[in-house]
Formats: C-alpha cells, structure tokens, sequence
C-alpha cells in the first residue's frame, strides 16, 4: 500500500493551503489515486477555521499516520520550483527519522517542476508565457520581469535563470525584453547569483518607465506573493519613485490549471522508477 503526498515548503496564510489542497485534488482526479496535500513546515499553525474546518497537515506526522495505517510506501511529490534546501536537505533527514520507527517503509521524492537533468521540457515556460499574455495589453510592448523569491542555492537561481531564456524566446517581440529577478537575498558576495533584486531592477533606466509585466514565479499566495504582499509593496514602492512607471503582476504559477499536468508527468517519473530526486529503500527484507 502507498500514499502520496503533494508538498509544499509550507505557509502560515490560510491561501496557500487552499491552493494547496485544489492541485491535490485535481491531480487526485487525474492519476485516479488519492494525492494529499501536505506542507513540510509551518501549515499545522494554522487555525483550522481558516482552512474549512480541516487541520492542515505537515509532511511529517501525516506520513507517520500513513506508516501507521499500513502503507508501506511513501511518494513524495515537490511543489516546488527546483531543488530547494527544503527538498535536498530537510526532507531526507524527516524521512529517515520515519524509516527509523518504520523500517519496512520506502520513500521515494519525485522531481521537482524543473528538472534540470531532464529533458528541455517547455511547459512550464509557457504556462508564464500564458499568465504574461494575458496582462499584455494591445498596442503596447511592455518589459518582463521574471521574479523568484531568491534562494540561498545557485541551482535553484539557475531554474529561474533557465525560465528566463526560454520565456523570452516565446514572448518574442511582442515584449521589449524579459530579465529575470529576486524579491530578496541573503548579505555576502557568495549570494550575488540572486541579482538583480527586484527593487533594483525597477529602478534601471529600461524599467523605470512604460508598462512592466511581473511574471510571478511562485506557486501559491503568501506573504511574499500574495495580496499585500511584499512583492506588491516592492513594486508600489517603485512606482511611487518613478511616476512613469506601471507595474502589472500576473497571475501565480501554481494557480494555472496546466500546473497539473507537469506535476503528474514528474509524479509518473517517479512511480514508474525512470527519474527521481531521492529514494531512501526499506530495510527489511519482508519489504514490498
């Protein structure tokens, strides 16, 4: 017996939950096999009358409740960008404390969005060309900017990056240029590879002025990205210091019903052993 998890890095906004839970339950509908929605972190603060009445669950004890129910099995599927500290460091340590109570358990955590070691898979880049397109008003050719959260993992940055070459390509000229940025970053020159923050981008000779897309790379409101949010204060703040400048934000990524087609082909990957991000097998022999 399996079950599979749907996570996220996890969120104290009630929104991010909610989202959550919508992308398991389609892709619930579309694999034909129950997916749960469940956060590594932070979400079991929530109230539950915040979140219809149901607690929000995080990785940890909902996989132990499973062990305990008699799967022998975990899948986990990442929503997540790329191979966050989260997905590489965190979770292989969670799931070998839970091997450590049930040793005849195996866990194998599919790849994330972009797989970086995969094919030159396209789709998610057209999802945002999808979201740009649609604040794209007519008779105009606005700038893009390709915001992340930023991310103290060069390889990370790098899917960002990698999203940025391509978005550009399929945006063509109908956009005078798309340029990646971070809503933040860590001090020290080790983090520069986040650059350009956000802020700073605004204020370039190239953005300051005209219309300006923001092409949000992020899955699920929050604090960040969601309304109020920091992102929205970065941006009014830099519209307040360039009267020229309008800025539109798009919207999530994790929102766009196409979402759940990629999460199921990586989630696919995973069951059918072809690609993977880490497999932790059981450990007695009577394991199956």
């Amino acid at each position: 017996m399996r079950a599979i998890f749907l996570v996220d890095n996890g969120s104290l906004r009630p929104q991010a939950t909610h989202n959550l839970r919508r992308v398991a339950f389609a892709l619930s509908q579309q694999l034909g096999e129950a997916v749960q929605a469940a956060s590594l972190l932070h979400s079991n603060k929530i109230p539950p009358e915040e979140v219809d009445g149901i607690p929000a669950m995080t990785l940890g004890p909902a996989a132990e409740r499973s062990a305990e129910n008699g799967a022998t099995e975990i899948i986990v599927l990442p929503f997540f960008f790329g191979p966050s500290k989260a997905l590489t460091g965190y979770l292989p340590e969670r799931m070998a404390a839970l091997q450590a109570r049930f040793p005849q358990v195996s866990v194998r955590v599919a790849q994330p969005l972009v797989d970086e070691r995969g094919n030159n898979d396209l789709r998610l880049a057209k999802l945002l060309a999808d979201n740009v397109r649609d604040k794209h008003q007519a008779g105009t050719t606005p700038h893009v900017a390709l915001v992340d959260h930023g991310s103290p993992i060069p390889e990370v940055t790098a899917v960002r990056n990698r999203l940025a070459g391509q978005l550009s390509v399929l945006l063509g000229d109908d956009v005078a240029c798309v340029a990646a940025a971070s809503m933040e970053r860590r001090e020290g020159d080790e983090y520069r590879f986040n650059e350009p923050l956000l802020e700073h981008l605004l204020d370039t000779p190239e953005f300051q002025t005209g219309p300006v897309i923001l092409a949000m790379l992020f899955l699920s409101p929050g604090r960040h990205a969601g309304e109020g949010g920091d992102i929205a204060e970065i941006c009014a703040a830099a519209e307040q210091r360039h009267p020229g400048l309008s800025v539109t934000t798009t919207a999530l990524v994790g929102e766009h019903p196409d979402i759940v087609a990629i999460l199921h082909a990586r989630l696919r990957q995973a069951l059918d052993g072809e690609r993977f991000l880490l497999e932790l097998p059981a450990t007695l022999d009577n394991a199956h």
